[in-house]
């Protein structure tokens, strides 16, 4: 992992002071080269020793690790050995926010699929995929994030795996006392704070169920109660841009998983194909 993509996708995580050194380097990182860490701390208005304590986090000896580790990723995207070469090409003739808005969806994306390991979005596919076959999936959002909650509770549906989708916390919590040994629960929460997600998490636990979460990057109390956590890195100073990162990145951990669930199973992907045509042959007239 390169230095850039993991301070990236460690951002939400940090603190104040540790955020303001993150994006400083990622915006500035052909210039690292000329900050010593004194003149980095200098340029934000904090001390050498928060500098030296950031890298050491990161996981480099020292600031110099830090410094080559960024230098040798630059250098990497300039002789295009990296993927991101082509959108950085892509914003050198458009410098507007639209033209940007590819590159940083794609750093998102990246940093998202670097920090939920292969096995991991492997463990949540057969979960899904144990509970498709005998018990039930539910899946629960509020807000916002109802609208991937909805959205993969469909394409659940379309393999022919139960899903149980709801936005509303007291019906869920009713369909929730129907939960047995083996079914899973979806939970998508960006922040993960809400009291009563928590609670229906708690309940669907004691009914011997397996919790997956769905949030940010964060240590959060929802992500604690988790059997298997996905997590979403995606940021930016833009209020409006932050969201658009965060539902990119998301989409695309999502779509991961259903690919599984496809990928080496005929029966599902028969119900699949099955499902569509009698979907297009209501939409016909």
């Amino acid at each position: 992992m390169s230095a850039l993509v993991k301070i990236r996708s460690e951002r939400d995580q940090m603190s104040a002071v540790e955020r303001r050194i993150a994006d400083f380097i990622l915006e500035n990182a052909q210039l690292l080269r000329d900050y010593s860490s004194q003149q980095l701390a200098n340029a934000l208005g904090i001390s050498q020793s928060s500098v030296v304590k950031f890298t050491q986090k990161l996981g480099f000896k020292g600031y110099p690790d830090l410094k080559y580790s960024v230098g040798e990723a630059n250098a990497r995207a300039d002789n295009g050995d990296t993927p991101q070469l082509a959108t950085a090409r892509a914003s050198e003739s458009d410098t507007s926010l639209a033209g940007n808005l590819w590159r940083r969806k794609s750093e998102a994306e990246e940093a998202t699929r670097l920090i939920n390991p292969p096995e991991t979005i492997q463990a949540v596919a057969d979960a899904i995929g144990r509970a498709g076959k005998n018990g039930k999936v539910f899946i629960f959002g509020l807000g916002e994030d109802d609208i991937y909650a909805r959205g993969f509770a469909l394409k659940l549906s379309l393999l022919g795996i139960l899903a149980v989708h709801n936005f509303d916390t007291a019906r869920m919590t009713a369909n929730v006392s129907a939960a047995s040994p083996g079914d899973v629960l979806l939970v998508f929460s960006e922040h993960g704070n809400h009291p009563a997600l928590c609670k229906i998490s708690r309940y669907f636990r004691e009914r011997r169920g397996q919790v997956i979460t769905v949030t940010r990057h964060t240590a959060n109390p929802l992500r604690t109660l988790a059997d298997i956590a996905l997590v979403v890195s995606a940021h930016d100073e833009q209020p409006y841009i932050q969201p658009l990162l965060y539902q990119s990145a998301l989409q695309h951990l999502l779509d991961g998983v259903f690919v599984l669930l496809c990928e080496g199973h005929e029966d599902r992907h028969a119900q699949l194909l099955a499902n569509l045509d009698r979907i297009q042959l209501m939409l016909e007239p």
